[in-house]
């Protein structure tokens, strides 16, 4: 028999009933149950119940074992008595009656429990991660990745991508987020920089003459945490093609995304045929880039019912004509106790508050609004936004690029109040038509609005001839870039890729790049679209969002082999740390820390 197991704890059935057994695994559970001791022996791939009773070799020892301790078991497979079976467990049907037990290592007091899935203090559980990942939750989690994983990747080949692995240490970049850098000590003074993406190489690779790439690549920023976005590192779906339009890339990308949550949602409904929603429309409807699809909440522009009206803030305000009225229907939201609850939740918003009016018995509608337009105007709001009684409208005024990030939480916030969110599905979208360039208020100027490597969407020479003082035809202009959403979480960015360097030369000058200055930050690249560059482009969806859906989680920590916490530490492992002084001898590096 092998050392440590003839079978894995997952694996006994009722045909290897009789047969004499070895287990190996950790003590998930000890029970005692009137002198009888029940230990249920877990390992990666199961748990079985295993029985020591005053009669078996083994009693004493078994006496002695605690949480956790690591310890091989022998004995023979034994039927559950009847009415003990557990039909939830695999291995329910049986139990292992103990003839020989050896500690291969016990443990300490635990710093957390390991059986149950309790709440426990967060940097308990990343201090003792390897604790935590034996918790069948999470370790179910970060199974469940791998299988996402291997799925993506077999979809991929599938569909003639070929797997590239590109660089870690490289240049830094001028743009996005910070780098982490990495010294040199060959090269004194000089540093590598871990790639934010692999952006410049895949691009260089369909340059090179390859034709369909992908990577599942590891990426690093420097920048803050939040629930949807890991600190320092995550991982996505790299992928760039070659002579592709934005539907070639749609074509591509949308099975693969749909066949993974249709294979791993658990039975929930997928979108069959992802939406292409306008960015501006985006706004307008949802006030989101990234919309809920599950939230049936429809924004609409009511200014001409309060244009002119009895109620002057509004009225005033759609003087300016840039000024809009936007309504958020709230089916179910016609109490008063509901709007003043709402209104109250605007105000801790850091808003004046949410204006409303509810539609009561009759269809009559109430609150200060509806006292101010009249009935008139309250009734042609009610059928415009298609309401009933019970229900009530909430209203936000102003200038829609400034307000439009509030509607969109006030919306959310209102399908979530009053229940109108199924939750129970994937709704995914493609998010299209960003625009090229947007104004900065603050330096007067026209700058890129996202992505400033994007092609502009119109021909190479109409785009040659805009007049790069013509503001109003410029902010017009869209870029081919675009997203995927679901569930109101972006999982990628991609873009149809500037591979004109002339047409790059006039992008960045309108945004007031001098071509000194995009040669100096950008050459390499240049040189690279001057000598044969094919028409690409490409996407790269995150895999730890997509793991993080598909699990039923809302924060990434959940489905991350080792995460750090929000202040991008390593609890477990002390990282940042202090290095020796020889090392920075070594790199020729002198530390000037900021006075304490």
């Amino acid at each position: 028999m092998h050392r440590y197991r003839s079978h894995t704890c997952g694996a006994l059935r009722e045909g290897d009933i009789d047969q004499t057994v070895r287990l190996s695994g950790w003590c998930h559970r000890i029970r005692d149950h009137g002198g009888v001791l029940f230990i249920d022996l877990r390992d990666h791939y199961g748990l079985t119940q295993c029985v020591a009773d005053p009669d078996s070799p083994a009693f004493k020892d078994a006496e002695k074992l605690r949480a956790e301790w690591v310890v091989r078991i022998d004995g023979k497979v034994r039927r559950r008595p009847a009415g003990t079976d557990n039909p939830d467990l695999p291995t329910g049907m049986v139990e292992l009656y103990v003839s020989e037990i050896e500690v291969l290592g016990p443990a300490a007091e635990l710093p957390l429990p390991v059986f149950g899935e309790q709440e426990y203090p967060e940097d308990i559980r990343l201090k003792y991660r390897f604790l935590d990942l034996r918790r069948e939750k999470l370790h179910q989690n970060i199974i469940k990745r791998g299988q996402i994983i291997d799925s993506i990747r077999r979809r991929m080949k599938e569909q003639g991508f070929f797997e590239f692995q590109t660089p870690i240490l490289t240049a830094s970049s001028p743009e996005g987020a910070r780098d982490f850098l990495v010294p040199s000590r060959l090269h004194p003074g000089k540093f590598y920089a871990l790639p934010q993406a692999p952006q410049q190489f895949k691009q260089l690779t369909m340059i090179a003459g390859f034709d369909r790439y992908f990577q599942i690549a590891p990426c690093f920023r420097d920048e803050d945490a939040r629930a949807d976005r890991s600190p320092g590192e995550f991982y996505q779906l790299d992928v760039e093609m070659s002579f592709v339009t934005q539907d070639d890339v749609f074509g591509a990308v949308e099975p693969v995304m749909r066949g993974v949550f249709e294979e791993f949602g658990e039975g929930k409904p997928v979108t069959q045929k992802f939406p292409l929603i306008p960015f501006a429309e985006a706004i307008r409807k949802y006030g989101s880039d990234k919309p809920d699809l599950r939230n049936p909440i429809l924004m609409q522009d009511v200014s001409e019912h309060f244009r002119g009206s009895g109620f002057k803030v509004f009225a005033r305000m759609l003087e300016d004509r840039k000024n809009q009225v936007w309504a958020i229907p709230g089916t179910g939201g016609g109490s008063r106790a509901f709007c003043d609850r709402m209104n109250s939740w605007a105000q801790g918003e850091g808003q004046p508050g949410l204006g409303y009016i509810m539609w009561r018995e009759g269809g009559e509608g109430a609150g200060p609004l509806a006292n101010n337009i009249g009935p008139e105007r309250t009734a042609a709001l009610r059928a415009q936004l298609g309401l009933k009684e019970g229900d009530a409208g909430f209203f936000v005024a102003g200038d829609p690029d400034k307000f439009w990030k509030f509607a969109g939480l006030a919306r959310t916030r209102l399908g979530e109040e009053l229940k109108l969110i199924d939750k129970d599905r994937f709704e995914l979208a493609w998010i299209v038509d960003f625009p090229m360039y947007e104004y900065n208020e603050e330096e007067k100027k026209i700058d890129f609005s996202h992505n400033p490597f994007s092609m502009p969407n119109m021909e190479p020479d109409a785009f040659l001839a805009l007049d790069p003082n013509d503001k109003d035809a410029l902010l017009n202009l869209k870029a081919i870039q675009y997203d995927i959403v679901c569930n109101g979480i972006e999982l990628s960015s991609g873009a149809i890729r500037n591979h004109r360097p002339d047409v790059m030369k006039k992008a960045f000058a309108i945004a007031g790049y001098p071509q000194e200055v995009l040669e100096a930050k950008f050459g390499g690249m240049l040189r690279a679209l001057s000598l044969g560059a094919p028409p690409h482009g490409g996407i790269a969806p995150g895999i730890d969002r997509i793991v993080m859906l598909l699990c039923g989680e809302e924060n990434l920590r959940e489905v991350v082999l080792f995460p750090m916490n929000q202040r991008a530490e390593d609890l477990m492992m002390g990282a940042p740390s202090e290095v020796a002084p020889k090392q920075l001898r070594e790199l020729h590096i002198r530390l000037n820390l900021p006075q304490s």
